[in-house]
């Protein structure tokens, strides 16, 4: 049997992932590079390992250790880690930070996948066993959006495509055609909360693929938790890209856009 090793951080998108590859036929060997790492992971994996995500050589022993050469990475992992001191990183992982010429997200992440493939371990694009959860373009759930929304959601992409474009985030929040948040390392809900106060409602909230979006990691992802966040804060729309987005729990995602009204689109 084919292994696969999944490296797994916050959210579903991980657990999803690997039921998608047992299904497949794949043995998976799964590490939770976080403590919040879904613990759900390891109904589907032959084994299953906490490693924090900056201990690299640890990483790379267990995959070598259970001959698996290749992996995919996917779930939440907010660059913040490197700043808040909550996690020590080994020798391997320092010297890799050292090495940097920035700290861009795609910097650090190309990083990390040329250090495996030092090893001989290859990284899958983290879309292949679940691309049906990137909706296509369309109204997904919730109600029509009206023209003033529709009109932020067009402003919203432009701009979201072009913090992409600078290696910053995927998300925007706009209202009435001006930006009220831009996503940073913060991430997404962060991002959401910050911009829906400043707007005090009716903000509308875009997210999108980078321009040179690279599938290996980082591919833009919402759910159920997202439109949470918007709710706490009012704002009435969500737009995505379509075939470029995953989209978590879809049947949790209708049922709460029809009990709050909010528009999510798929642009």
């Amino acid at each position: 049997m084919e292994k696969l090793g999944i490296l797994a951080g916050v959210g579903r998108l991980p657990v999803e992932c690997a039921r998608a590859a047992k299904n497949s036929g794949y043995e998976v060997y799964a590490v939770g590079l976080l403590p919040d790492s879904d613990p759900e992971i390891s109904e589907f994996a032959a084994d299953f390992q906490s490693i924090s995500v900056a201990q690299v050589d640890s990483i790379i022993n267990y995959l070598k250790e259970n001959q698996v050469e290749q992996i995919m990475m996917i779930g939440k992992v907010t660059k913040e880690l490197l700043f808040g001191g909550g996690i020590l990183p080994d020798a391997r992982a320092l010297q890799i930070i050292m090495s940097l010429p920035d700290r861009s997200d795609d910097t650090i992440m190309l990083a990390f996948v040329r250090e495996l493939a030092k090893e001989g371990i290859k990284t899958f694009d983290q879309t292949l066993l679940i691309r049906k959860l990137m909706p296509h373009r369309g109204n997904i759930a919730g109600r029509e959006p009206s023209d003033i929304e529709r009109r932020d959601m067009e402003f919203g992409f432009m701009i979201a495509k072009e913090l992409g474009r600078l290696d910053v985030g995927q998300t925007v929040v706009v209202k009435n055609t001006a930006v009220m948040a831009l996503e940073a390392i913060e991430g997404t809900d962060a991002c959401i909360l910050r911009g829906g106060k400043l707007a005090n409602g009716n903000a509308v909230v875009v997210k999108v693929a980078k321009p040179k979006q690279d599938n290996r990691f980082d591919v833009p992802t919402v759910g159920l938790q997202t439109l949470e966040k918007m709710a706490e804060v009012g704002a009435t729309a969500l737009a995505i890209e379509a075939d470029k987005t995953l989209l978590v729990d879809i049947a949790g995602v209708v049922k709460f856009a029809d009990e709050k009204g909010i528009a999510v689109v798929a642009m």
